[in-house]
């Protein structure tokens, strides 16, 4: 069974609930600052966009899967995606071609260690998101729950590099397609490869989930707890915005010398995380509003 943890006490949970909006804060700060970029260096933005999340994984997973159960998740996630991204950059499967600058900070086998942070943190919220959205945030991962649930976590995640991949490469050059792409620079196949990758790492998850988690223990957390998760969200989803304060220079230049316009690029990132991020976020929303009537109903069910 896993280690699961139960509700904290009246205490604990304040201080807890403390240090929820600390970790949302500093995100919130780290997204202001990703649209000044001449103002603050890249490294001190990028520490502040990855550690918050994680650190919020960390807290808020622990009461949700117990410390064993996110400490598995940090542990599969962490391998799946930084083995995917050593192949990746040495053979260009299943992304395309590309290299990390040294923007991303230091790097393992050429794999930035603050990127695979941000595969954890994001890759939480992620799957939470996913299941409020399917109502399956107190279900047990069993018959084809166990498939489906990943399925749509993987494309909730997937989204969120379709919305920034142009800004963070294209603009920023926190790595280089080196053969481009017709995404503002960005290789369709990359989405492909995300998607592929993070469906992985949520189907060994939950594989793990039904085996080991306690599901008579995530019922008595509060509605509380879950909408800490949608105002993380929200605050990823509302810093895309701050891509759009106006920067130079403009066009900007891929690997391969084709020029692109920083303003449609900005533009398309907002376009896509309203379509996307945003609907996402309401949606999950929506059926966490409507959780406490749908368990007062009664069954139509025999």
């Amino acid at each position: 069974m896993a280690d699961t943890v139960p509700v904290p006490a009246a205490t604990d949970r304040n201080l807890t609930y403390i240090a929820y909006y600390f970790l949302i804060a500093c995100y919130a700060v780290s997204r202001v600052l990703q649209g000044l970029p001449q103002h603050v260096p890249l490294i001190v933005t990028v520490v502040l966009h990855m550690l918050p999340p994680l650190l919020f994984a960390l807290l808020h997973g622990r009461i949700l899967w117990g410390w064993r159960g996110i400490l598995v998740f940090f542990v599969i996630c962490s391998f799946v995606s930084g083995t995917v991204e050593k192949i990746g950059i040495k053979t260009g499967f299943p992304f395309g071609h590309y290299y990390f600058t040294d923007a991303m900070g230091p790097k393992i086998s050429g794999v930035p260690l603050f990127l695979g942070l941000a595969y954890l943190g994001m890759g939480y919220l992620s799957w939470v998101i996913a299941g409020l959205i399917l109502g399956w945030e107190q279900r047990d991962l069993s018959g084809w729950r166990v498939l489906t649930l990943p399925a749509f976590a993987a494309l909730v995640m997937t989204s969120w590099d379709f919305c920034l991949d142009p800004v963070w490469s294209t603009i920023v050059r926190a790595w280089i397609w080196t053969d481009g792409g017709s995404y503002f620079g960005v290789p369709v196949s990359n989405f492909v490869g995300w998607y592929g990758n993070v469906f992985v790492v949520y189907s060994l998850f939950a594989f793990y989930l039904r085996r080991h988690a306690r599901n008579e223990d995530v019922g008595a957390i509060s509605t509380k707890f879950w909408k800490f998760s949608l105002l993380f969200y929200g605050v990823a989803v509302a810093g895309n915005f701050f891509n759009l304060i106006p920067r130079t220079p403009d066009p900007v230049v891929d690997a391969t010398g084709k020029l692109w316009s920083l303003r449609s690029i900005t533009g398309a990132s907002a376009l896509t995380t309203v379509l996307t991020m945003g609907a996402f976020l309401l949606l999950a929303c929506i059926r966490l509003a409507e959780a406490p009537h749908r368990a007062a109903a009664p069954s139509n069910c025999s």
